[in-house]
């Protein structure tokens, strides 16, 4: 006998008790509406290394995507 109770009342409450959390998520899931669109997907970043050039002067713009690259000179 599990925590000293019956078997029949300890499955009871551990039905209630899983219901109850279930219940409980799905209305915090109807209250927040979460966004579960997929997004779309960014442009992959150009890696630009020291010594290699870009139109310009760019060195290493890790960060940058290709079209902000061409666009920038220094």
């Amino acid at each position: 006998m599990p925590a000293g109770v019956s078997w029949p009342r300890y499955l009871k409450m551990f039905g209630a008790s899983i219901l109850t959390m279930f219940a409980g998520a799905e209305v915090v899931h109807q209250y927040y509406r979460p966004d579960l669109s997929i997004p779309e997907v960014p442009p992959k970043p150009v890696f630009v290394h020291f010594g290699q050039s870009i139109k310009g002067s760019v060195k290493y713009c890790p960060l940058r995507t290709k079209g902000e690259l061409e666009l920038r000179s220094d």
